[in-house]
């Protein structure tokens, strides 16, 4: 076997510190970032520190394992991970060795539908597939599959099936990286010692496949393991509780009466989540490395297996990734469930409901668009001062960012207890509490969202060239006209990206708000698990048509916007 070599480069200077998080003589760059590094012990670091409290005090959740309900939500959450994930590996595993060592045609546009679940909401998807697979349903009828009975995708299989697709980009994105990367000595020495040309591939793509394979599991359990929308449109109904949809169940039937339960509860679920991430660091950990700039192995040439091999790939990822979308549509069309898709009986008064103000449902979008809106603008406000300190290693910011960091790895329904402990009494000094309030929501979204720019700032920042900013500084500029000059072009894009995601996962979020929502600011997930739940299939559908429209929209209209911000022109404009 040939070894593997690492390339070791000389690491950029740092900026020696001050206790403060500057440069030397700097006590500006401190002063600069304190307003974020409060506002992360604020927004995360207080939840996370009640719901540490309240479920050490609980006993993380161990004493209610006697409870049979309690005992079967934790094995099913087990059982759910284990189960989706190998669906995810099977599907974005396979995709990606297709799609990356193979000449399998059109393999673009096969690689953008693998990726497609990854740009669609959980409860949306879950909804989704619930409507391509109810036997009342226009697709059913329309493929000649109709009748009634229960629904065959609301069971502990559903589940499994659903949230193993939405976790295939995972996969798929970990292999891909991996196979595109695969040298081209040890297949040759292999075709030398008389294997195969499939055989010789393998043997040069198992070392890179494996660790890619094993990081990519690790994440997938960790999605699984707090994943709320799917158990809550499949496993609800199927009566399959996962610890996720049974704390949601606990503290809504009996509201803040029983928050001490489901705080434990959150804490069992928590300290499977914290190991789970500590599975993941490791596996990550193990990725091989190869020596850039060597000769890649060939693509294998499937030849007269060509059409075999690749019409039915195209059709099961057409499947995966378009059925359920074409469902969602067409059951938006009917009146009610059962009744045909035809010129005569389509409708769109689900739509006209998802769009009226006044039927609620049009102001949750609002809602959540003004939420997204905000949380995306005060996270990149957050995260560049921060990004910026926790990189130059200031103790204080570096704590604040790892209370970012932790608060988006927990599930949100652990989260979301964090953020009523933390919120539910009366504010010191003001008398008014903000549960029950949009503040709550805000405050929550503020908690969780920030890292998802603090990550891509923080590790830009951290391969930032330093003479930019001390030129400046010896010119006389202050902290703010330093980081324009010299940080601004270099973080300007992670930050960007980081806002389009945090604004999609925002605009779409279903767990925090599920535990958080109060009349008068529902959210558009709430608004759609909502209709659901009470039988108003079409509307739910219409709603989340309607949500993923306007999720789109506003991210084309963000990219516009910050296509526009200085040091940006050569991220998006033409590149020479």
């Amino acid at each position: 076997m040939i070894p593997a070599f690492r390339l070791r480069f000389p690491a950029r200077p740092r900026l020696p510190l001050t206790e403060a998080g500057g440069p030397p003589g700097d006590p500006r760059a401190g002063r600069a970032g304190l307003p974020a590094i409060v506002a992360a012990l604020l927004l995360a670091g207080l939840p996370l520190g009640f719901i540490a409290v309240e479920a050490v005090a609980g006993g993380l959740g161990l004493g209610l394992l006697g409870d049979g309900r309690v005992l079967q939500a934790g094995l099913n959450t087990l059982v759910t991970a284990v189960a989706s994930t190998v669906v995810a590996l099977v599907l974005g595993g396979g995709a990606a060795l297709l799609a990356g060592l193979t000449d399998l045609p059109g393999r673009r546009g096969f690689a953008a539908l693998a990726l497609l679940p990854m740009l669609i909401p959980s409860q949306i998807a879950a909804l989704a597939w619930g409507r391509a697979f109810d036997p009342a349903g226009p697709l059913a009828r329309v493929l000649g599959m109709g009748g009634f009975g229960p629904n065959p995708l609301e069971s502990a299989w559903g589940v499994w099936l659903v949230m193993g697709v939405e976790h295939m980009p995972i996969a798929f994105l970990a292999v891909i990286g991996a196979v595109t990367r695969i040298p081209a000595e040890p297949a040759e020495a292999a075709r030398v010692a008389g294997a195969g040309p499939s055989a010789a591939l393998a043997v040069a793509a198992r070392p890179l496949v494996a660790p890619a394979l094993a990081a990519a599991a690790a994440l997938s359990l960790v999605s699984a393991a707090g994943n709320f929308g799917v158990p809550a449109l499949l496993g609800i109904p199927g009566d399959y509780p996962v610890l996720s949809t049974l704390i949601y169940q606990r503290l809504s039937g009996f509201g803040p009466a029983a928050l001490g339960e489901a705080a434990a509860l959150a804490g069992l679920l928590g300290l499977g989540t914290l190991g789970l991430l500590r599975l993941q660091s490791l596996m990550a950990g193990r990725a091989a490395r190869v020596a850039d700039g060597g000769r890649l192995a060939p693509r294998l040439p499937l030849g007269r297996r060509r059409r075999q091999i690749a019409g039915p790939a195209w059709l099961l990822m057409i499947a995966l990734s378009l059925l359920p979308l074409v469902a969602l549509i067409a059951a938006s069309l009917v009146p009610a469930p059962g009744v045909p898709l035809t010129p005569a009986t389509a409708s769109l008064d689900g739509y006209r409901a998802a769009l009226d103000l006044r039927h609620g449902a049009g102001g949750a979008v609002i809602t959540s668009a003004w939420l997204a809106l905000v949380t995306a603008l005060v996270s990149v406000a957050v995260a560049l001062p921060l990004g910026l300190l926790a990189a130059r290693g200031a103790p204080a910011a570096r704590l604040a960012a790892g209370g970012f960091d932790l608060a988006l790895a927990l599930p949100g329904t652990v989260f979301a207890i964090g953020v009523i402990l933390a919120f539910l009494p009366p504010l010191p000094g003001i008398g008014l509490t903000l549960y029950g309030t949009p503040a709550i929501l805000l405050a929550a979204y503020l908690g969780r969202f920030p890292g998802l720019v603090l990550a891509p700032v923080r590790a830009a920042a951290e391969r930032l060239d330093p003479a930019p900013e001390q030129a400046a500084r010896l010119a006389g500029a202050g902290f703010p006209a330093r980081i324009r000059v010299g940080a601004w072009p270099a973080l300007a894009g992670p930050a960007a990206g980081g806002a389009l995601l945090v604004l999609l996962t925002a605009f779409n979020e279903l767990t925090l708000s599920a535990l958080l929502w109060s009349r008068g600011a529902e959210t558009v997930g709430v608004a759609i698990y909502a209709r659901q739940a009470e039988g108003d299939s079409a509307g739910a559908a219409a709603l989340s048509v309607v949500a993923l429209a306007a999720a789109l929209g506003l991210a084309g209209l963000a990219f516009r916007m910050i296509a526009r911000l200085p040091g940006l022109e050569s991220a998006f404009g033409d590149r020479p």
